[in-house]
């Protein structure tokens, strides 16, 4: 279905000017081509046809408006045509001439012509009604011929021709190059393809607007100039790829850091929690501790890797918690925990920060949860930087639920699910197996075996699980499913299945497929389940001949990008959530493999006959190393084509006949199935004959194919899911319009291009479009009986996303200005993501298409093509993006050989042209060829039109000339050991190369030569050439004396074509130059400045083409210069260069560097420095500024690097380079004059923010800048209301102790620190909940003068302050006096996450470092090879203005004319300085020892002083506080470069490095911002808060005011100073020790200084005092952090007033205490021993205790025995003496980690009081009945009876008042103990009533207790029921207590009952003898 509309001419028109039409259907617009300089008759000529999905609706109009065009302005509208499309629908075919209309809607004269035509939906291919467009005679006859013989194709129609094609009939050609359908139109009537907005000219780049698209104005204009290449202007040629370099299998260096932070709500009683950390294969585990469910460790693991992304990401990550784990056994698991390593990765910063992980029992998923394990996870790849938030104290309350270790998105509570992999059967697997053996079998027993025994594995989250074995097949079938069972959603996101072969030795993968789970699934509210298939999967790995040794065995197993075809697997996947309440169900979660129902073979879809068509157009730059034998190209589908190593002729599907089927029967298959017996059979051609290679230059050679172009064709089956592959092209389209956009705008912002917003905006526009346009295709094909699930759900979910996408996208138009272009950008940038994401299927159906290069028969490089890119469909959205066009293939090495610099060069360079269809849509495979040949038939095939050609041969051929105007390249990569390069370029086109000249030593060479290639063949027709030209491949070298030129990188470009009819005229020629990206594999590797034009060589000879002016530069050599119009414009600039000094300039060639020089040189000019006659003495030079004049282009992006270079001049005149550093870009050197209008000094107004402590509370958040010449009053606040600053702060954080004391006395240095922490972390939180992007922020930072982050801390105090003196003052009139008193102020510094350089800008505001190298670039893309070809530094600065100077600048008071631009410089001279490095502490180290910690000390170098602080090591930390302060005297610049290391102290052996960091300390001493002593908050001269700087506020205030030659500062009366027209106002009284005030004018001069960058025209932001953060770096681990050291330097020159002695940071000592616990009495304790005589319930309790982490200090109270009721009374005190720090709310333990450690370490544990009852059992284990945990900062009050107290109060479901014991002192109450029930719920268990004293050491010294009930101060004995004591010690109080207490009276009646027993007895007894007696007797 199609509307076609032919827009013949438009008459009457007004004037002379350029027209152009644009012709709108629903929605889509079409431009057509612009005409120049036209009349009153516009000839369009020119057909539009819009492919349609639904019917066309009678009241569907169409639109046509004719405008003039103009390439500046927007075009201007002549008229507009509407017409409804009723008649068209009726007759299908209408021709209309008609008079437009204006924009007021009244008739205009001008006429137009149009004929419309609409072809309805019927059949495949929609057909003609009658004569064509052209109505020629014998157009028709030949649609006669052509149906005569296309009557013999399957399923062709009479005259089926692609809808716009035309074909002309040209005399003398045989009847088949009459019936080669090409497109031979010339170019004026081509219409545009929908998919490329259609180029015509390549303008100059700043005329961008001749682009056509979306209403002309700039918006859709797209710009070429990244390379010329990503315009693809043509219709018949495809993108080359230009990055080479496979980088999926190369091994990266990766690190997993985890630390295990603690663990809550562990299921178990009372047990000895290990964790356990596995990553891969790789475990270690925690220390244990006993008896606890929540044990707290704070221990740190770092797994380290060295392996591919691939392998890397599917790692898992597990956490499991172990239960009594010791040396003799493993322990039981409690529950685990599993993550891939990708899912980390893929986290916002690659890490989870204090989440918490839910551990679940793998064995039982009926059982619920099973505690929770706190850690922190992050994976950190080379050159990842993460941001660790600040490790400060963590006292937040932890929000469990809410800090969960899950991805966004995943639920919380997951459940169990079985994942079921359903194997079906496989196909196509190669042999694997020698053949020997088999042939022997075969000669005795006569049996032919398959040699594979494949069976099939599946790994899934750590688990798998694998099929039978299939013995002897190549097509085995299975049907089995192999059954995981795991949470869902998992969080491992991919699965892996692998066929291998099962052998007796070893059994090896043949191929591996990843299924990717979120590809399979959707997780949003109308998402589904992951399912997949029942569908094929293909597998691709190394060549299927079988090796013993396979060297790609790699690529089977997933690694690198497969070669070639091994199977293909049908699969099928589906997942149940479980009831995990159904007692049926097994519990286990252990792997099962059980039958699965097979499926029947149609379900993958009906077998289709697809046909692959190729032909080779080029095969040139193929390696000389294979030019010796014949080469030959095989093409491959799956097997189909193989014929070396594939297997047997696969078994082609006979086609099944269906009644009604009848145009299926294929006259031309005949029934036979074997090659070649019949005529008519298609035989497959995959492989062009071998040919013996020509030599193009010294590397390459090519085939020379000329004019007869060898084909390939092959037939394959395979089931038909073509809708899969259009969907997924559909929106491939759409993402490669959006990349190509997006890339435009990037280019337009970096190129400073006029309105990128415009541009945008058409892009979104286009995306929209594309989005509907996709919901109209996809929705054509539902209800297919091969549709899968997941075909229809990922169907449903995809015109979902993309129909949000669109509205998205139109939404995001309208908001696009011209400054939110960037934050726009990034959001498109996120489209292309998803779309990318959305259009890559799953489910395979045709494998993907190999090309190799064979040569001798042994394959050598291959180029793979993905099918769904060659797939045709009629439908031009869903055709493949390189279907029927001419595609560019480099082939490359395969596998692991393609590494490294193999991977660079190109082994060969094909232009190929592709077509994959249905065999029944075949007769246009040859539509996209170029045109102008004829096809050469195997004989087989004459006289049959569908029959494919063997070769085809051109007959049109064009002669060119190729002009190349090389200018130059800059930032090469080095390839000599100097650090440069002898670069050239090669240039190569078709099978001709040519170099420009070598030029010596440089990176950035400036060949200016135009290379000229004569005598160019291109074939087929001029038009074609013209849009269409080939490509030129250049490459640039390094010439080496000896051995062969090295390679430095490759680029494409495409040429601008003249043909002999056009003038050689604007706006076209002559032609631009541009800058063309350079890449070395996958590296950028600088970029190359050339422009390309090729000419025709018309009739006339050469004599037509523009002139060359012959060899101008006489001095070069016969070497033609870039002729004028092309080479850039050139003004006069002056360069002026600062020479400061050279640092660190390491040997050369063994030698030292001793007389140093400097030479600049930039386009030609240069100028040297003066020479350092002694280096060692005084690196600096003598001479500070040079400058030069230089002609530069005037646009600045042309401006050619500057080269700064290094030598070493050495005895008798010889020079020796040293290193070199190439200033690629100078922009940022460029003088810009100050604009004295700008905004920054025109606002009137006052700011007042004081400093009076008076002033309340509120305080103006504005910030106003001031205008230069008023004088505003500026009052700084410095003091904040900082009284109330300590209420901020929780409660029980930091400092309690001293809220009792208000004096000064107690706060010290640290307690600012941690005053200071707390707030950047709320700064941070701040930051995070407002939502402001850290990029957007540093931007305001950048604009507003670096005002941002003060003033943000500043409000944030404010806001937090204001609500807390709201909370805690409802008193109306309680003034700051009275809070005065509650808490004393602190003062803070600015803690800074980073270093400090980066927050300043590296300290280069006037001097800049440049890094000197040599040597060469690394092979590998890392950046860090960078650090190692470091060999010393360049100070200096540049400064490049146009020579006529503005004049005010030479005008402004004390000018210094030697000093050019750089005014006012400090003396260069050696300067000593007293440098103090006060370290404060590290965090996270990388652990050095075996036992997982490091012993870490701090090791300081400045030039030769070297200090290691060895003996103060800290054993066993990698977290340690360090808290010293070092003083070095240095002299600069000698030694400037400061090297602060930790290393880890050994026992034996040498220390190892941790890591260390530099520090520039010249650029921080010479700087603006004043680095050398951060300027303090507050200005004090006693206490914690000293003043540190020799020099007072007011002297630092004079110096910066003359230094900046301002007017001031003038201190008026007293609280006032007045600086430049600034006045600031602050307190005038300062407070020495003894309380006397005295007047100062300190105060308003730091308040002055504290606001120095609002001064006008000096002002620059000062550096405070602060903290830096810096990381730590070991060169052994390039890129990878190894922990963070905070630290601050001082500097204080030895020329000004000694420094005052150190502050004192040494690290608080724990102070020490006493805790004293009373027990009390418990109540309600469970009762758990049944009696042993009565069977009464009762329980022998007693209560145990403990404070310290472990149980080593556990003390226990007497047992309470035979308690009945639950009550116990014991009076019993236990005594903890403990060390606490308060600052960080830890108790500090040192002890031996085990008896084999050579010294103590120190451990920090939560103050956490433990309280437990037990059951007292004498011959087996005590029973464990509850506990109760008290956090001694923040615990429940206790109860005031036993009744009140609940079960609450313990899990905090009620609000409970917390009490902190450091601040009551004495706590007495009752408190619950709880513990676990079967089900894991709490319950009660007890109460216990206690009493909690805390004393310092020295109160409980004077005021000694004893232990237990002992002296002093003895606790009297419990008053306890009789019935408690031990029975088996006092049987007779048993007796009494127990039996008669209970049944007396029952024993009364036993004992009635023996006594008349007895009596019976004695009766029975003595009757006999009574009885004989009275008998005989008688």
């Amino acid at each position: 279905m199609a509307l076609l509309v032919h827009l013949k001419t438009v008459s009457e028109l007004r004037g002379r000017g350029d027209r152009i039409a644009k012709v709108t259907f629903r929605g889509q617009s079409f431009y057509s081509r612009v005409l120049e300089n036209c009349e009153d008759v516009a000839d369009f000529d020119e057909t539009f046809r819009w492919p349609v999905a639904s019917n066309i609706d009678k009241n569907e109009m169409l639109e046509i408006q004719i405008f003039n065009y103009s390439k500046v302005f927007s075009n201007k509208l002549i008229g507009t045509f509407r017409m409804v499309l009723q008649k068209v629908v009726e007759d299908n075919h209408v021709e209309v001439t008609d008079t437009l209309m204006d924009d007021n809607n009244a008739i205009i004269k001008t006429s137009l012509c149009v004929e419309i035509r609409y072809q309805a939906t019927d059949g495949t291919v929609g057909s003609w009604d009658d004569g064509d467009f052209l109505g020629d005679e014998s157009l028709q006859e030949e649609e006669k011929d052509s149906q005569e013989t296309d009557g013999l194709l399957p399923s062709s129609r009479p005259g089926s021709r692609p809808p716009g094609e035309k074909s002309f009939r040209r005399a003398g050609r045989s009847v088949f190059s009459a019936m080669k359908l090409g497109k031979n139109r010339s170019h004026k009537e081509e219409p545009q393809r929908q998919d490329e907005p259609a180029v015509l000219e390549m303008e100059e780049l700043d005329h961008l607007a001749i682009r056509l698209g979306e209403g002309l104005d700039p918006d859709s204009v797209s710009l070429a100039s990244v390379t010329a290449l990503t315009t693809n202007v043509s219709n018949k040629r495809s993108k080359p790829d230009i990055k080479m370099e496979p980088s999926a299998g190369r091994p990266m260096d990766y690190q997993v850091s985890i630390t295990v932070i603690e663990a809550r709500q562990l299921v178990g009683l009372n047990m000895d929690p290990v964790v356990c950390v596995e990553v891969g294969d790789d475990k270690k585990y925690t220390s244990m501790k006993e008896s606890t469910n929540c044990p707290y460790y704070n221990e740190y693991f770092v797994f380290d890797f060295h392996v591919s992304p691939d392998v890397m990401f599917d790692k898992i990550i597990k956490i499991s918690v172990i239960h009594s784990k010791n040396l003799l056994r493993s322990g039981t698991l409690v529950g685990s925990f599993k993550m891939d390593v990708g899912t980390v990765y893929s986290q916002p910063e690659h890490q989870f920060h204090h989440k918490w992980a839910i551990l679940s029992d793998p064995d039982d998923i009926s059982a619920g949860l099973k505690g929770y394990v706190k850690c922190d996870v992050a994976v950190v790849g080379k050159g990842d930087n993460i941001k660790t938030p600040h490790k400060a104290n963590e006292t937040e309350e932890d929000d469990i639920e809410g800090n969960l270790l899950l991805p966004e998105g995943v639920p919380a509570e997951r459940q169990w699910a079985r994942f079921y992999v359903k194997i079906y059967r496989a196909e196509g697997l190669p042999r694997m197996n020698t053949s020997l053996m088999a042939n022997v079998k075969k000669a005795f027993i006569g049996e032919n075996k398959d040699l594979v025994d494949p069976y099939v594995q599946v790994f899934f989250a750590g688990q798998k699980g694998k099929t039978s074995v299939q013995k002897s097949s190549y097509e085995p079938l299975w049907n089995e499913q192999v059954v995981f069972t795991d949470l869902f959603p998992p969080l491992c996101k991919r699965m892996k299945v692998q066929i291998r072969d099962s052998d007796k030795v070893n059994d090896v993968a043949i191929g591996t497929h990843f299924i990717d789970l979120r590809k399979i699934s959707n997780d949003g509210d109308k998402g589904f389940l992951p399912t997949l298939g029942p569908a094929w999967v293909n597998m691709y790995g190394s060549t299927r001949n079988y090796t013993l040794l396979d060297e790609h065995q790699d690529l089977n197993e997933g690694l690198g990008e497969g070669v070639s075809f091994r199977a293909r697997l049908m699969l099928g996947l589906a997942v149940e959530i479980l009831d995990t309440s159904n007692p049926e169900l097994t519990s286990s979660t252990e792997v099962q493999v059980e039958q699965a129902t097979p499926v029947s073979e149609s379900c993958t879809g009906k077998m289709e006959e697809f046909f692959l068509f190729g032909a080779f157009l080029e095969a040139s730059m193929i390696d000389r190393r294979n030019g010796d034998k014949p080469v030959t190209f095989e093409v491959t589908i799956g097997n189909y084509g193989n014929e070396v190593d594939g297997l047997a002729r696969p078994q082609r599907p006979r086609p099944r006949k269906e009644p009604g089927d009848e145009e299926e029967v294929d006259l031309i298959q005949n029934s036979s199935d074997d090659e070649g017996d019949d005529s008519g059979d298609l035989a497959s051609v995959s492989s062009t004959p071998p040919m013996r290679p020509q030599i193009t230059d010294r590397n390459y050679f090519h085939l020379p194919y000329l004019e007869r172009k060898p084909c390939i064709y092959i037939k394959s089956w395979w089931p038909d899911q073509r809708r899969r592959l259009y969907n997924a092209n559909i929106m491939d389209h759409i993402a490669d319009k959006l990349e190509e956009g997006l890339n435009d705008v990037q280019e337009m912002i970096k190129t400073e291009k006029s309105y990128p917003e415009r541009r945008l905006r058409g892009v979104l526009e286009e995306l929209s479009c594309g989005c509907h346009r996709f919901l109209s295709l996809a929705d054509k094909d539902q209800g297919h009986s091969s549709h899968t699930r997941l075909d229809r759900e990922r169907l449903k979910s995809c015109m979902r996303e993309l129909e949000s996408m669109g509205q998205q996208a139109k939404s995001l138009r309208a908001q696009v200005k011209r400054h939110t272009v960037r934050d726009k950008l990034r959001l498109c940038q996120n489209f292309l993501q998803k779309l990318r994401f959305l259009a890559d299927e799953p489910q395979h159906s045709i494998p993907d298409v190999f090309i190799w290069m064979m040569n001798n028969n042994k394959r050598i490089a291959y180029a793979r093509v993905p099918s769904k890119d060659l797939l045709f469909s009629i439908v031009e959205e869903e055709l493949g993006k390189d279907c029927a066009k001419v595609k560019t293939l480099f082939l490359k090495l395969p596998g692991k050989r393609g590494f490294g610099s193999a991977g660079w060069t190109v082994q060969a360079k094909l232009e190929l042209y592709l077509w994959l269809g249905l065999s029944k849509q075949r007769k246009d495979f040859l539509c996209g060829l170029p045109c102008g040949f004829e096809e050469v038939k195997a004989a087989q095939g004459l006289g049959l039109h569908s029959f494919p050609p063997v070769s085809l041969v051109y007959t049109k051929k064009q002669a060119f000339q190729l002009r190349a105007h090389m200018y130059q390249a800059r930032s090469l990569f080095a390839a000599d050991s100097s650090g440069l390069s002898d670069p050239f370029a090669r240039v190569f086109f078709i099978n001709q190369s040519q170099c420009t000249e070598v030029l010596n030593e440089t990176l950035c060479p400036t060949w200016d030569q135009m290379l000229v290639f004569d005598n160019l063949e291109l074939y087929g027709e001029a038009h074609e050439l013209r849009d269409d030209p080939p490509i030129i491949v250049i490459e640039i070298y390094d010439q080496d004396a000896m051995g062969k030129a090295d390679f430095m990188g490759r680029t494409f470009a495409k040429p601008l074509v003249k043909m002999a009819d056009e003038a050689y005229c604007p706006p076209r020629f002559p032609p631009q130059l541009e800058y063309y990206q350079i890449y070395r594999g996958n590296a950028t590797a600088g970029d190359l400045l050339a422009a390309f034009e090729l000419l025709q060589v018309g009739p006339s000879g050469k004599a037509d083409l523009p002139p060359i002016n012959g060899p101008v530069d006489l001095d070069r050599g016969p070497i033609m210069p870039v002729p004028v119009g092309i080479r850039p414009v050139l003004s006069k600039y002056r360069v002026e260069v600062l020479f400061w000094g050279l640092r660190d300039l390491k040997r050369v060639n063994l030698a030292q560097v001793d007389r140093p020089r400097v030479d600049i040189e930039c386009a030609g000019k240069g100028v040297q420095s003066s020479l350092i006659h002694n280096y060692k003495k005084n690196p600096n030079f003598s001479t500070l500024v040079k400058w030069f004049e230089v002609d530069l282009p005037e646009n600045e992006l042309l401006h050619p690097p500057l080269n700064i270079r290094v030598v070493d001049c050495r005895a008798f005149g010889r020079y020796t380079l040293v290193g070199s550093h190439a200033v690629s870009s100078l922009r940022r050197f460029i003088y810009r004059p100050p604009d004295r209008s700008a905004p920054n000094w025109n606002t009137t107004g006052e700011v007042v923010v004081s400093m009076e402590p008076e002033v309340p509370v509120k305080k103006l958040e504005t910030m106003v800048k001031l205008d230069a010449n008023s004088d505003a009053v500026i009052k700084v606040d410095v003091a904040e209301d900082e009284k109330e600053k300590k209420k901020k702060k929780k409660k029980g954080t930091s400092e309690e102790p001293e809220e009792e004391e208000p004096d000064e006395s107690m706060l010290d240095w640290w307690s600012k620190y941690f005053s200071s922490i707390d707030t950047m972390k709320e700064q941070l939180r701040q930051q995070e909940a407002s939502g402001t992007d850290l990029e957007e922020k540093e931007e305001m930072d950048n604009n507003e003068g670096q005002k941002g982050p003060m003033k943000g801390k500043e409000k944030a105090r404010a806001a937090k302050e204001e609500k807390k003196k709201r909370a805690q003052n409802p008193g109306p009139s309680q003034g700051p006096e009275t809070t005065e008193k509650k808490k004393p102020k602190i003062d803070e510094l600015k803690v800074y996450p980073k270093e400090l350089e980066a927050e300043f800008d590296n300290f280069e505001d006037w001097l800049h470092t440049f890094n000197l190298l040599r040597g060469k670039t690394g092979d590998d893309e890392d950046s860090s090879t960078e650090e190692e070809r470091i060999v010393g530094r360049f100070k200096g600065s540049l400064c490049v203005y146009k020579v006529p100077l503005p004049d005010d600048v030479a005008r402004e008071a004390g000018y210094d004319p030697t000093y050019g631009m750089f005014q006012s410089l400090p003396s260069n001279d050696p300067i000593n300085v007293l440098v103090r490095v006060y370290v404060v502490r590290a965090t996270d180290l990388h652990p050095a020892d075996i036992n997982g910690k490091a012993d870490p000390y701090i090791a300081i170098r400045l030039g030769k002083t070297d200090i290691r602080d060895k003996e103060n090591y800290i054993s066993k930390q990698l977290n340690p506080v360090f808290g010293k302060s070092f003083d070095i005297e240095a002299s600069f610049p000698m030694e400037s470069m400061l090297t602060v290391a930790v290393y880890d102290w050994d026992l034996v052996g040498t220390d190892d490095l941790i890591g260390e960091t530099k520090i520039d300390l010249e650029n921080r001493f010479y700087s603006k911002h004043r680095a050398t002593c951060g300027i303090a908050q507050t200005y004090s001269i006693h206490g914690y808060n000293i003043w540190r700087d020799p020099m007072k506020p007011s002297q630092i205030l004079t110096r910066l005011c003359k230094e900046g030659k301002v007017d001031g500062p003038h201190f008026g009366p007293p609280g006032r100073v007045k600086v430049a027209n600034r006045v600031f106002t602050g307190p005038s009284e300062i407070e020495d020790e003894n309380g006397q005030k005295k007047p100062t004018e300190e105060h308003v001069a730091l308040s002055a200084l504290r606001h120095w960058e609002d001064i006008p025209r000096v002002g620059c932001r000062l550096v405070p005092e602060h903290v830096e953060t810096r990381p730590l770096l070991n060169p052994d681990k390039p890129g990878i952090e190894q922990g963070r050291l905070e630290l601050w330097v001082d500097m204080f020159p030895m020329d000004m007033p000694a420094p005052g002695t150190p502050l004192d940071i040494s690290p608080r000592k724990p102070k020490k205490y006493e805790l004293r616990v009373i027990v009390w009495n418990t109540d309600e304790v469970v009762l758990e021993d049944d009696d042993f005589f009565t069977g009464e319930k009762s329980s022998d309790i007693f209560v145990r205790g403990w404070l310290k982490g472990q149980q080593e200090d556990k003390q226990d109270t007497d047992v309470h025995y035979h308690s009945l009721t639950g009550e116990g009374n014991f009076n019993w005190r236990y005594l903890f003496p403990f060390d606490y720090l308060a600052a960080e709310e830890k108790i500090v333990i040192s002890k031996k980690e085990s008896m084999f450690s050579w010294d103590e370490t120190e451990y920090k544990i939560p103050a956490r009081l433990t309280l437990q009852i037990w059951d007292a059992d004498h011959f087996s284990a005590d029973d464990f009945l509850g506990a109760i945990e008290l956090d001694l900062n923040r615990f429940p009050r206790g109860a005031k009876t036993a009744k009140q107290c609940t079960m609450e109060m313990a899990t905090g479901e009620v609000d409970v008042p917390l009490v902190s014991i450091f601040k009551q002192k004495r706590v007495k109450g009752w408190w619950p103990l709880l513990a676990r029930d079967e089900n894991d719920e709490f319950e009660l268990t007890g109460k216990v009533e206690a009493e909690l004293h805390l004393l310092t050491a020295e109160e409980a010294e004077k005021n000694p207790v004893g232990l237990a009930r002992n002296e002093p101060d003895p606790l009297e004995k419990p008053n306890r029921p009789d019935t408690s004591f031990i029975w088996f010690l006092n049987p007779l109080k048993s007796a009494r207590y127990f039996l008669w207490h209970t049944y007396r009276w029952l024993l009364l009646k036993l004992l009635l009952l023996v006594l008349l027993l007895l009596l019976l007895a004695l009766f029975l007894y003595s009757l006999p003898g009574y009885l004989a007696k009275k008998i005989l007797g008688a």
